[in-house]
Formats: structure tokens, sequence, C-alpha cells
């Protein structure tokens, strides 16, 4: 049941009892009014409206802007009949109109339907009717006007925050249901086509020959669906967001189309805000011929910096592959420490002979200054190159935890 479903019965009981109050009232001062036919034929039109239409006020989707509109004319109606129909001398007094608290209900159908903006809208229309029947402004009438205005504002405010709950509510089961599913059918992959693509791979390797080249083959495509795999099963958490229509549910931690950060991998990047897992912008460099190993939690990180990181993993690799050849093993291993986040990217190449970096930067290529060095720098991070030759190179990126974008804050602040 909606959390709002309450206001409607409430404003069906409410709509009854002040429209037997408005009429008891009349009743009790029927000597005094000047016109009484009048108000009589007003009453008898207010009871059969309240009673016909209790249907209306029974649900949002009943409750039309066509009933809105009419029902608010009906108590605008009342109240500017009431200097007519009533002796003058208990209008100045400050007497009750003639649908009296009635025209509260009116008010609150439009707080409950459409929230606070259209509340206000309706009390401002009560309010200068009151104005008009009373022919000036007085203590009371302003008194009354915004004793209305402010409770039906106040209702619809927190009816526009209860409905933006339940859209919450409502986005964060639906992912959690999703969630689970793609678990589920990860748990399936695992027992099923792993096992198989992983066997393949072994009996290829152990047959040889064209055999070779399919177990080879199979081994890549396991690797691929062994990062899908993990990348699903990392737990999701959720965080709401509210907008003026309403809250929206995002996965904190997934990576997003970047506004003015880094690059990610593959071209990905990232949105300043919470921090993002790490892990999620390395699994795609996760191959064949590249070995990710990671914390078996979130690795979280600042949008910016992430994103930097994993581009310096990206240049780091694409070394690798330029010189050391396609074919080449390459090891991602990613730490975790309480401080620091350390990434480091180890080959099995022929290592970097002493001196060649200097001689590679005085040539004008600055692959390693600045795809790799110049980004851990900006973030404040440091890269570390260590190359014995022969037994391959390695490359130590080294951020704190608290990493920023500390260069883009350096021209902010200029």
């Amino acid at each position: 049941m909606s959390v709002e479903q309450p206001l409607w019965r409430a404003l069906t009981a409410y709509r009854v009892l002040t429209m037997l109050y408005a009429i008891g009232l009349f009743v009790a001062a029927y000597s005094s009014f000047a016109r009484p036919w009048l108000a009589i034929a007003y009453f008898a039109v207010l009871a059969v409206w309240t009673l016909a239409t209790l249907p209306k006020v029974a649900s949002a989707a009943r409750c039309t802007k066509r009933f809105l509109a009419v029902d608010l004319a009906v108590a605008l109606t009342g109240i500017l009949l009431t200097p007519v129909a009533d002796a003058h001398w208990r209008v100045l007094d400050g007497g009750p109109t003639l649908p009296s608290i009635w025209t509260a209900g009116s008010v609150l159908a439009y707080a409950i339907k459409g929230g606070w903006r259209w509340a206000a809208c309706a009390s401002l229309l009560v309010g200068v009717a009151n104005v008009m029947q009373r022919g000036a402004f007085s203590r009371d009438t302003v008194h009354n006007v915004l004793l209305v205005c402010i409770a039906s504002i106040a209702i619809g405010y927190v009816v526009e925050v209860a409905r933006a709950s339940e859209r919450t509510l409502a986005r964060a089961l639906e992912i959690e249901a999703a969630t689970r599913e793609r678990e589920r059918l990860a748990r399936d992959i695992h027992d099923s086509v792993l096992q198989v693509l992983a066997m393949v791979q072994r009996r290829g390797t152990a047959i040889g020959g064209e055999a070779a080249e399919l177990g080879r083959m199979a081994g890549e495509q396991e690797v691929a669906l062994r990062t899908l795999v993990a990348g699903g099963l990392v737990r999701t958490s959720y965080a709401a967001e509210d907008g003026s229509r309403g809250a929206a549910v995002r996965m904190v931690g997934e990576h997003e189309e970047a506004v003015g950060g880094g690059a990610g991998a593959g071209g990905q990047g990232v949105a300043d805000g919470a921090d993002c897992d790490l892990r999620l912008l390395l699994a795609p460099y996760a191959g064949a011929r590249v070995t990710l190993s990671e914390p078996g939690a979130a690795v979280p990180l600042a949008p910016h910096a992430a994103g930097e990181v994993a581009a310096a993993v990206g240049a780091a690799l694409d070394n690798v592959r330029k010189h050391v050849g396609a074919d080449a093993r390459a090891w991602i291993l990613v730490e975790d420490e309480p401080d620091t986040v350390v990434v480091t990217v180890r080959d099995e190449g022929p290592g970097i002979p002493r001196g060649r970096l200097a001689q590679a930067e005085g040539e004008g290529r600055l692959g390693v200054a600045l795809s790799i060095r110049g980004r851990l720098r900006d973030i404040g991070g440091t890269a570390e190159l260590i190359s014995v030759p022969g037994q391959g190179t390695e490359v130590e990126l080294r951020v704190p935890r608290t990493a920023r974008d500390i260069r883009g804050k350096a021209e902010a602040e200029r």
C-alpha cells in the first residue's frame, strides 16, 4: 500500500466531518442570517457535492485535476457568498464563512495530489477570496489564511518526500533482485562453462597441433569470461539522490563516463563524486596474456585518481606490447594498504638498459615521464620503475588513499 493512502482516507473523513460542522454552525446562527435561503441552497449543493465525490478523494489516481478545480471553485463560491447571505455585522466581527474549515479539505487535496507547489497556489486563491469577502485585511483573516497555507504546504512537502522514498525503495529492490539474478547466473557459468573451457585448454595444449590453437583460444575466452563473472560478483552498494521530482538510486562504485576526468580503462572514465572501485577500471586489461591479481573487496579511490591510475597502467602495458612484443606476458598486482593503494605492473621482457629512459627523454619520447610518472605526480602519488637487464621490468604505482586532482585544484585556485 502506498504511504500516502492513509492521507487520502483521512481526507475523506475530514471532508464529511467538516461539512457537518459547517452546517451545524449555520443552524446555530440561523436567525442572524440576512438571506438564509441562499445559505440553505449553498449547503445543499455542498452536501451533495461532498458525498458524491467521496470516491474522488479515495486515491491519487481518482483525484483528477478537473475535480480539484471544481472542488476549489465550490469552496471559493461559498466564501464569496458569505457577505451576501450572512448579516453584515457578523462578517465585520470575523464570523465564519459558509464553508468554514471545509475549505481546508479542498486545499489539502491539492497538497496530497500535487505537492507543496499546488498547495501554495490553492492557498493563495483561498486567501484572496477571504480578503474579498471581508472587504479588508484583518488579523483573524491573515491568521486563518497563513494557518491553512503553512499546513497545506507542509503536508504537500511530506507527500513529495514520501513518494520519492517509495521510488527509491522500489528502484533499490529492483536493482537488488537483478544483482541476485546476475550472481546466480555467474555461479552457473562458473560451475559449467568455465570448467569446460579450462578442460579444452588443457587437452588442446596436451594434444598439440591445431588442437593447441583451439586450446589457446579457449584459454583466452576463459580469462575474459572469468573477468566478466568476477565483475558481476562484486557486491554493489546503493545511494539515493534526491531530485526536483523525486529520488533516484545509483550504484556506488560503478564507473561512469568522464565529465572532465581522466580516461580510464578502455577509453572510459569516471565522473566526479563518490569514490569508485579501482578494480572495475583495471578489469578490462585482464586477458590471456595479462594476469590481474586483486583483493576480494573493493579498492575505493577518488574518481579522478582511479582514472589516472588506470590510464598509467594502460600506458605501462602499451610499453610492454611495444618493446617486448604482442605475445609478451604481463602481470598486474593490486594491493590495498591502509593509507596507500599500490598497483604493480610486471613483464617478462629483457629489461631496460641502464640510461635508456634518460636517453628517450632527451630524444623527446616522454611516454614514461608523462603518461606514467606525470599522471601519478598530478594526483599526489609516485611511480617507480625497476628494471634489471634480462629479468623484465616492474612499474610500481603508489597512490595515497586521499589522492585528488592536485593539478586541477591548483589551476582552480589560480
